[in-house]
């Protein structure tokens, strides 16, 4: 992941004690630099200690700020003191990315003019006018907050976090390998709702996959270093070798689809011409991509690719897409989610074994070699999905963990307990709002920095489920 880089644009007002604004320079270089991002920052000399007060400056640092376009994943906008309003929407009504409001407290016992700074209230005053001008902004708790303590360091980190959603989100390509099977009508999408969102799907034919992969050589120097790859990645001990050899050749065919089209995400129909034809199921590749930070699902549910994508860049961890598969007992808030092997290996307890699919080896032995069974390990997760419906993009967020608890080991696949608060309502909900078997998992609670994503900034119909 590249190093991200924040534009800093600090407020004044004239009759309030500018000098304050110089030392707000110091403080959000320090805080900015200490948390291990860049900077880029107008210089001191371009306007009245080189903050923003008039439109005419604001008109300024617009014009600074368009030059730098393309070097900075958001701005950080400084209030020392209770600021011109309108010289801030002047600078930063055309900025393109995430805008973190932030304002100073005022200290006990420095209330007198020459230090007191009233940004509490002059805060209220910015978000009034850049919610008129229609300027999408970022605030956090505390209202007021100095940038050198460490609740403004979990600020920017979270605000970090955002950047990555929405700068990785709002535009972007999936690439479906393969049709939307006849039996998963549950995960139909609407492409031209996706484009209206900046969601580019290519489409490709199974038919040719199947044709570049029938084409490769066995000793092709690719074929053999991916094979090499796939078994420092996971146990194919078990894989008779004409398997692994397909298995490998899907893979680079994969990465060649994702080279040539300048995929961000793939989803892929893993079902059932893999395994009647080349006599693989591609689940162990899908987990090899998702734990190299592509994102990738199976099943073609690329609604469930764009949620995986989403936690991925706000984690910049590996995501997975699961079924919402068993209850676990009497227990009511917990249920047992699983893949038939697609997860992360860095999502999982240890590593996974590859073997032959249950389902398709029970009529078809010999079918279904990539199944990547293992179990996920305990962490706190992020659940998420989306639907299309009547031209909008409607998504869900929750929170919940992975527990330690154990799972029989005759149970195939890749699974783990999920411990979700209030989990029958939640699934109350999503019955009722149309939404499919599978969900997306990420790791850690990002569902406040992904609502604020969604909603603020992508504008993606959020759905409340909690």
């Amino acid at each position: 992941m590249k190093k991200m880089t924040f534009a800093l644009c600090f407020g004044n007002r004239g009759f309030m004690p500018g000098e304050l604004i110089l030392g707000a320079r110091d403080d959000m270089v320090k805080a900015v630099t200490a948390a291990g991002y860049n900077y880029i920052m107008m210089e001191e000399a371009a306007t009245r200690f080189g903050a923003v007060e008039t439109r005419d400056e604001g008109r300024l640092y617009a014009r600074w700020l368009k030059e730098h376009e393309g070097e900075y994943d958001g701005v950080i906008f400084s209030m020392p003191i209770f600021v011109d309003e309108n010289g801030a929407a002047e600078a930063l009504r055309d900025a393109g990315v995430p805008i973190l409001l932030q304002a100073y407290p005022d200290e006990i016992g420095k209330m007198d003019f020459q230090h007191r700074r009233d940004a509490y209230c002059g805060k209220f005053s910015v978000t009034d006018v850049f919610g008129q001008y229609g300027i999408p902004f970022t605030v956090m708790k505390p209202h007021v907050v100095h940038p050198l303590t460490e609740k403004f360091a979990e600020n920017l980190r979270d605000f970090a976090a955002v950047c990555r959603v929405v700068n990785g989100m709002k535009r972007f390509t999936i690439g479906c390998i393969g049709a939307r099977t006849t039996a998963f009508k549950t995960t139909r999408f609407d492409e031209i709702a996706m484009q209206k969102y900046g969601i580019t799907v290519e489409s490709f034919d199974l038919s040719e996959l199947v044709f570049k992969v029938q084409k490769k050589a066995d000793d092709d120097a690719a074929v053999l270093a991916r094979i090499e790859r796939l078994r420092s990645y996971t146990n194919f001990s078990g894989v008779p070798s004409a398997n692994m050899i397909t298995l490998a050749k899907i893979s680079v065919v994969i990465d060649e689809y994702i080279d040539t089209y300048h995929l961000d995400a793939i989803t892929l129909r893993c079902w059932n011409e893999m395994e009647e034809i080349l006599r693989v199921c591609p689940c162990v590749l899908l987990s090899e991509l998702n734990d190299r930070g592509m994102v990738a699902s199976c099943e073609i549910d690329l609604c469930s690719a764009i949620t995986m994508r989403a936690m991925n860049l706000a984690s910049e961890q590996p995501t997975a897409v699961l079924d919402w598969n068993n209850n676990y007992g009497d227990d009511e808030n917990k249920v047992i989610l699983f893949h038939c092997g697609p997860v992360a290996q860095s999502l999982m307890t240890a590593k996974g074994t590859v073997t032959e699919h249950k389902m398709f080896a029970k009529n078809d032995p010999g079918s279904g070699w990539g199944s990547n069974e293992g179990r996920i390990k305990e962490m706190p997760i992020t659940i998420s999905n989306c639907q299309t419906k009547d031209g909008k993009l409607i998504v869900y967020l929750s929170e919940g963990r992975f527990t330690n608890d154990p799972i029989e080991d005759t149970f195939f696949g890749c699974g783990g307990v999920a411990e979700i608060d209030d989990l029958q309502n939640k699934l109350l909900k999503l019955a009722r709002g149309g939404f499919k078997h599978h969900t997306a998992i990420g790791m850690g609670h990002m569902k406040k920095i992904l609502s604020e994503a969604f909603t603020e900034y992508l504008h993606y119909d959020l759905v409340e489920i909690d």
